[in-house]
This record gives C-alpha cells, structure tokens and sequence, in this order.
C-alpha cells in the first residue's frame, strides 16, 4: 500500500511537471525548456541528497546513471516523433510502452502479482492509451502528418528507453537515498545538452519571465523521480510502474480545472479507467 501511495505521488508529480512543462513550451520549444528544467533538478536533488539520510554506492550511481541516458534519449526521440509524425499515434503507443514494458520485465525477473493486480495492470495500460491519445484537432494543416517507417522507430525508440529508465531506476538500492537520482539527473542533462550543442540554432529558448516556474518543473523531476525510487524499494517493478505511468491522468485534469479544457468521450473513459486500476491495486497490495 506504500508502494502505491509513493507511485501516485510520482504520477502526481510527474503530471503536474508534464503540464507546466507543456504550458511553458508554447512560449520556448521543448528542448529550450528541459534545457534548463534538467539542471535545475540536477541541483535540487544535490541540495536535498544529504537530507534524506543514506550514502552512495557504486550500484545505485551506475542504475541512476543509466536511468538519465535512458531518460535523456527517450525525451529526444519522443519530441522527434511529435514534430513530424501524428500526436493521436505516437503519443498512446509510447505511453503504453511506458506502462506495459515494466510490467514484462517485473513478471519475468519472478514478481507474481495476485489476480486484482493483474486485472488493474490491464485496465491501467487502457486508460494510459486513451488518456494520452490526441484529438486530431492537435493537428496543425490541411493533411495529417504520416506515420512513417521513421516515426514508427522514434515512437518505439521513446517508448523503450522511457520504459528503462523506469525499469533502472527500480534498481536502485533501498539505503541509498537520492544518490542515484543525483546521477540520473546528471547523464540526462548531459544527454540533453549533447543534443542541444547540434542543433543550437533550432531551439526557442525560455524568456526571463519563465525562471519560476521552470524552477517549479525541476523541482516537480525531483519529487516525481525520489517518490518512485522508493516506491520500487516498497514494491513490486511491474505494481508501481504502472501506477507511476498513469500520470498522464493528473496532466488532463490539470487542464480541465485550470484551463477549462473540454475532454472528449475516450479520455473520460480513460479518466475513470485509471481510478479504478488504482483501486484495484491499491486493494490487491
């Protein structure tokens, strides 16, 4: 049950980053944003680090290392497929990925969830798909973008390494606190800023104006990536992977109540397809 409590802060976390980060976005492009979002959860998480009490190992710097590449990549590769490929495709398909690859890896490696837990993963990877599909009013111009042989990989590419950085980040030892978050952060911002030195003339960036809220979003990374860690160490991968994955949930709602976005039939039934696969979870654990 502590495990899922520490998964929905995550998603939490995770949504309300993804919606001010989408907000600040139409101002700056997406990588002039995490450009800057990325360093500062870097910093925010060495600050907090000697705080949360544990010490660093070999082990949990190497996963939280990996988790950043893995991190850094996906973020790249999902704003590839967006840019140039249809958001109502890339966009689900990723985020089942996302849920369904550690769902895979936590069976295989022996975790045996009861027959609720299963039931939840299946609605939980459900409601992922229809709460992150694109309503093809998103669609800018006359003729769709195509699904394309190259979107195709992009999307694949995301979903896989958004799926393993989840996945390395369950690998973390319990006693060792933030240390490997501080290591994530760290490759992944180097990661981003590889990407960035290519194509520095592309990129938007944030105005001064924005530096409040883009420290909000890096501090959100922290909260979202530490209340996973640990929910891996209370956990079961394949459980608080797909609880944690249901984030795009808090993203929707976010725009409902402070927007006043409308939401169509599909992701209402995804809305309410997520509370009942937590519930489901929740009471399976």
């Amino acid at each position: 049950m502590i495990a899922v409590a520490l998964a929905l802060v995550a998603a939490l976390a995770y949504g309300l980053s993804d919606f001010a980060g989408g907000a600040s976005s139409r101002r700056a492009s997406a990588l002039g944003v995490i450009a800057i979002t990325y360093p500062v959860s870097l910093v925010v998480s060495l600050l907090v680090a000697p705080f949360v009490g544990g010490g660093p190992t070999a082990a949990s710097l190497g996963w939280g290392a990996v988790s950043g590449i893995a991190g850094g990549i996906a973020i790249w590769w999902f704003y590839l497929a967006l840019a140039s490929g249809p958001m109502s495709v890339v966009s689900p398909l990723t985020a089942i990925l996302v849920a369904g690859i550690p769902v895979l890896v936590g069976i295989s490696l022996g975790e045996r969830p009861g027959l609720l837990s299963y039931v939840g993963i299946v609605v939980a990877v459900v409601a992922v798909a229809l709460v992150s599909r694109e309503s093809d009013e998103t669609v800018v111009g006359s003729e769709h973008p195509r699904f394309t042989v190259k979107v195709a990989w992009l999307t694949v590419g995301s979903g896989i390494a958004f799926a393993l950085s989840f996945i390395t980040l369950g690998q973390i030892d319990e006693g060792t606190g933030l240390w490997g978050l501080v290591a994530s952060r760290l490759t992944a911002t180097l990661v981003v800023w590889s990407v960035i030195a290519v194509v520095w003339r592309k990129v938007v960036w944030p105005t001064r104006d924005m530096v409040p809220i883009l420290l909000g979003i890096g501090t959100l990374d922290v909260l979202a990536n530490g209340a996973l860690i640990f929910a891996y160490q209370q956990g079961m991968l394949s459980l608080v992977s797909v609880v944690a994955a249901l984030y795009p949930a808090a993203t929707v709602l976010l725009a409902m109540i402070v927007l006043g976005e409308r939401v169509g039939r599909l992701r209402l039934v995804g809305m309410i397809a997520a509370g009942v696969a937590v519930a489901l979870i929740s009471v399976a654990a």
